[in-house]
């Protein structure tokens, strides 16, 4: 067994056996994994991460082990309203996480990281709904499409990552409670060889999830 695998494993261990810690009711009953710690955190980004320009930050453990039947209902309404008109996509995902699927008419012009005016009130929103639920925290992944080099690619959905967490950050919300991750255009979800399609593929994602770390337990 060589030593990648051992790290796995390791990982894997102190993972289960925190996300195994707490339980409470959240809309319904359900089990809750714990917040891990930052180093955990950061040896699972590194292990997964595959150290390829993910900024990920001390708070990336809380995002292992999250409420699968939370109840987003409140939160979903809000941010629809919030994001109406921009072509968002919000749908929840099998392992109990709230996915925002923000359109890059939306996010950030062609080559910048600078967050544009119309992608300022969506963020607005997100900023509230974390500050209103201190349980919820925010895994944010940057996408381009295939124009340009691969390095360049993955550079610019770092910082575009990066972006929405500091914005996020500048409203008042914990560093710990968010992570940034860069993609670059290694999952396209449509065709690079139209404009259509690389419109679409420069694309930001959050993730939301609840978690026990800031309940107890």
């Amino acid at each position: 067994m060589n030593t990648r695998t051992l790290t796995r494993l390791s990982v894997f261990a102190i993972a289960g056996a925190l996300v195994a810690g707490c339980a409470t009711q959240q809309g319904t009953n359900t089990a809750v994994g714990t917040g891990v710690g930052a180093g955990t955190g950061a040896a699972i980004g590194a292990i997964f991460g595959g150290g390829k320009g993910a900024a990920i930050g001390a708070g990336a453990g809380a995002l292992v082990g999250g409420i699968t039947g939370y109840n987003w209902q409140n939160i979903h309404n809000k941010l629809s309203g919030a994001t109406k008109g921009t072509g968002t996509k919000i749908t929840e995902q099998p392992d109990g996480s709230l996915k925002l699927d923000i359109p890059s008419n939306v996010t950030f012009d062609t080559s910048s990281y600078a967050i544009k005016p119309s992608f300022a009130p969506v963020l607005d929103q997100v900023a509230q709904t974390l500050q209103q639920n201190p349980e919820v925290v925010a895994q944010v992944v940057g996408h381009t499409d295939n124009t340009g080099s691969a390095a360049y690619n993955q550079t610019l959905s770092v910082n575009r990552a990066q972006s929405v967490v500091n914005y996020l950050a500048s409203r008042g919300i914990q560093m710990q409670r968010m992570a940034a991750e860069g993609r670059g255009d290694t999952q396209p979800i449509a065709d690079n060889n139209t404009e259509a399609g690389r419109a679409a593929n420069r694309r930001v994602e959050m993730y939301l999830r609840a978690t026990s770390q800031h309940q107890g337990g």
